[in-house]
């Protein structure tokens, strides 16, 4: 039975009807993961109940059809082809209940609940580069594959987890195995990771990766070192484009990709899967090869090209839709679109019941899903008015846009209107970059020089496509603002639905007046919400007081808070992102930083020190001990700056406000890090009073507390962005009227912990993120304090 709309095979083709019998299906199993993934203790009741619910179906199918009804019964074929979606749903219970214990083992459990620490061998799923790890540490997944309970026995596991502050001196493989001593932090039940792991001791490396991933690693970073002396923004992003390792992308590029929606292009997709497939193929047509050895050839290539590029949900999900096509190929009857990726997506989450909640994932699923139903019928309508190979030229990443534009509103809330003539420039590009970069990528241990040759070509398209990204997403209103949130996201999914309707796309309904109706109640509709969003926007711009005294910028997932004073100003960290950074301090017109304050040396509260540079007077900063520490202070030297290292009992002024250094000690040895950062008070004069207190940990925070008789504040930075690692009595003691939090959304370490918000909530501090209300402003009138949010109304806080 047919159910979906009709879509064109091409343009000026035969009007066929997407086949959506296995679609459907893999929607309802889809949706049940992504709900029972955080409530898998039902999960067993729902996959019972739905095995009955279609057993009573099959059963009344057949008795339908055993009483002889009418041949066009409609009851007995709806009640048919809602059979296999209910058995998908029991399928992925099941899955999600057989699944749920593993990830939890009765040893991981028990130090979930203790909180004790535990040694651990781990594997990890993804590269770490000295770059990403030495200077900085970063986070990484990986698996807990052996655990040692109390009794010191070793026992076997496969238990996802992220491992925080992980540091490398040296490129550590996927499949490079670790161990140590760590406490584990549980993470909420739907998270496709079990839990954080924080190291107590520097994890050793125990075993280096199987033998086939160390060869695709061996090859990885064999491409990255031929485009070195290339230089540039191609040279950066070709081994992206190419084989999905975008370590070489640096931030600033990594932010123009996004906001002219070329994103995409890094990662590993249907598309890359299809040239390989593609090209293994036709050679083996070419070789007059047969059917089965083509097949099979293009299965064992495609298997080494996901080796190779890393197994991530876009991957997975491709390289499951291609094998089914080739071995529905080898069978020889014909595979189509919807159906495979039904099979798909189907496959996958029985696999990964929680990869489901992945936004790489849905990404993946909807703009697969938007090219098969959208950009036939919408190549169709452009084709009226455009040249035919112009008009799907538009249509493909215009369909794509569509579909995937509300999920990803949830993850910024605006929309980039150059993105679909961004993805038209760059379409003829991408291939040759990403076709000719592979090339280059396997030629590189065996040709070396011919390698380089082959390079320099890709070169050429992948600096086109970077190009591309600067240049659009620097137009003036080249992202339009939009309501945040789930709301904003249905908001614009209705809108995008109701238009593709009015087109008649991908099947016309009504009569003409109907759909003409509709064009202008969506005309009508996105004028409204585009009117009220920049409204709103320019009512908060000028709603911003102008008296602030404390500023929390938004820079992603970091530090970076203003103190002002009697026209002086004082910066504490910079946080990681440039941009960022410099947006907050154009916003609010600091030009000049008397006082900077760098609590300590990691990239989230250093990164972006380079806007500052020149800019600053006297700097302070904590211990230093990297040769990047050490280049961060020169910098600023450089710029003329007189920089201090501090330590407690340092004291200072900054316009009519004192400041003073409580941490770390000035009379013992001061291991760099997060718990040697600087801690900062502000009190007196105009300056709301306010303890800044780095990444202390809560050991370093009880002993905070215990070396002073610390009083209330009227505001507190909270520790570490809100990470749970917290002496909830240092919070409680200060009981500080504001909390602010300097965090990154979707940051990957469960930053701030749900735990700390409520607690915090609970000693009557109102908390502001910058994940959630961007710009973050604290003024002092004469009813108290008043906190200014840019993403929230303004409230007042009583000290």
């Amino acid at each position: 039975m047919s159910l979906a709309p009709p879509a064109a095979d091409s343009l000026g083709g035969a009007v066929r009807v997407a086949d959506a019998r296995l679609a459907l299906p893999a929607l309802a199993g889809w949706l049940t993961a992504v709900v029972l993934v955080g409530a898998s203790e039902v999960a067993w009741g729902v996959a019972s109940a739905a095995a009955v619910v279609a057993g009573v179906l099959v059963w009344r199918v057949l008795g339908r059809a055993a009483s002889a009804r009418a041949p066009g019964d409609r009851g007995a074929a709806v009640l048919a082809a809602s059979i296999p979606s209910v058995i998908a749903i029991s399928v992925i219970a099941t899955a999600v209940a057989l699944a749920a214990p593993a990830r939890t083992p009765p040893v991981i459990a028990d130090v979930l609940d203790s909180g004790t620490a535990v040694t651990v061998e781990l594997e990890l799923e993804q590269t770490v580069t000295p770059r990403e790890g030495a200077a900085w540490g970063s986070s990484a997944d990986a698996l807990i594959v052996e655990a040692e309970t109390i009794a010191g026995e070793r026992v076997a596991v496969r238990v996802p987890v992220r491992v925080l502050g992980l540091s490398a001196t040296e490129r550590m493989p996927l499949g490079t195995r670790l161990e140590g001593l760590v406490r584990l932090v549980p993470l909420e039940p739907g998270d496709d990771r079990v839990a954080l792991v924080r190291m107590l001791v520097p994890l050793e490396p125990v075993a280096r990766p199987a033998p086939l991933l160390g060869v695709a690693d061996d090859l990885r970073a064999g491409f990255l070192a031929l485009m070195q002396p290339f230089g540039g923004d191609g040279a950066d992003l070709l081994p992206g484009l190419a084989i999905g390792d975008t370590t070489a992308v640096g931030d600033d590029l990594d932010e123009a990709m996004k906001r002219s929606a070329l994103s995409h292009l890094t990662a590993v997709s249907g598309a890359n899967c299809a040239i390989v497939v593609g090209l293994v193929l036709g050679i083996g047509t070419l070789a007059r090869w047969r059917r089965p050895v083509r097949v099979g050839v293009a299965l064992a290539a495609l298997a080494g090209f996901v080796v190779l590029v890393t197994p991530e949900p876009s991957v997975v999900r491709a390289a499951v839709m291609a094998s089914v096509v080739l071995v529905a190929l080898a069978s020889g009857r014909p595979a189509r679109g919807l159906p495979v990726l039904g099979v798909a997506v189907l496959s996958i989450v029985v696999l990964d019941p929680w990869i489901s909640r992945e936004y790489g994932f849905t990404l993946s699923v909807l703009a697969t899903a938007a090219l098969l139903v959208l950009a036939g019928p919408l190549a169709e309508k452009l084709g009226r008015v455009l040249p035919a190979p112009l008009a799907l030229w538009i249509a493909v990443p215009l369909a794509a846009q569509l579909a995937c534009q509300p999920v990803l509103i949830m993850l910024a809330p605006e929309v980039p209107l150059s993105g679909v003539v961004a993805n038209v420039l760059a379409a003829p590009a991408a291939p040759v970059a990403t076709i000719v970069g592979m090339i280059a990528c396997l030629l590189a241990p065996v040709i070396p020089p011919l390698a380089t040759l082959v390079a320099a070509i890709a070169w050429l398209p992948s600096a086109w496509i970077a190009g591309v990204a600067r240049v659009s997403s620097g137009l003036p209103g080249a992202l339009l603002p939009w309501p945040e949130g789930v709301g904003g996201a249905l908001l614009l999914a209705a809108l995008t639905l109701a238009s593709l309707l009015a087109l008649g796309v991908p099947v016309a309904l009504g009569t003409a007046t109907v759909r003409r109706r509709l064009t202008l109640g969506v005309a009508a509709a996105l004028v409204v919400v585009m009117g009220a969003t920049a409204g709103v926007a320019a009512l908060r711009a000028l709603g911003r007081p102008a008296d602030w005294a404390l500023a929390q910028c938004d820079v992603g997932q970091g530090d970076a808070v203003l103190v002002r004073s009697a026209g002086e100003v004082a910066l504490i960290d910079t946080g990681a992102e440039s941009e960022l950074l410099a947006t907050c301090l154009s916003t609010l017109g600091v030009d000049r930083i008397d006082l900077l304050v760098l609590t300590h040396f990691d990239l989230d509260h250093v990164g972006a020190v380079e806007v500052v540079v020149g800019r600053v007077g006297r700097a302070v900063v904590g211990a230093t001990g990297r040769e990047s520490d050490e280049a961060v202070v020169a910098a600023l030297r450089a710029g003329g700056a007189v920089v201090e290292t501090v330590a407690d009992g340092e004291r200072g002024r900054l316009g009519d406000c004192s400041w003073s250094v409580l941490w770390p000690p000035a009379h013992r040895g001061v291991e760099p890090g997060n718990d040697a950062s600087l801690v900062l008070a502000v009190d007196g004069g105009s300056c709301p009073s306010m303890l800044a207190l780095g990444d202390l940990g809560e050991q370093s925070q009880r002993m905070l507390v215990g070396a002073y008789d610390l009083g209330a504040v009227d505001v507190v930075k909270v520790s570490h962005h809100g990470s749970p690692d917290q002496h909830l009595d240092l919070y409680r003691q200060l009981g500080a009227a504001v909390a602010l939090i300097g965090v990154g959304s979707e940051n990957g370490y469960g930053h701030p912990a749900p735990a700390l918000i409520a607690e915090l909530e609970s000693f009557g501090s109102t908390v502001a993120r910058s994940d959630a209300h961007g710009l973050v402003l604290v003024s002092r009138g004469s009813d108290g304090l008043r906190l200014w949010r840019e993403r929230a109304s303004t409230v007042g806080a009583e000290n």
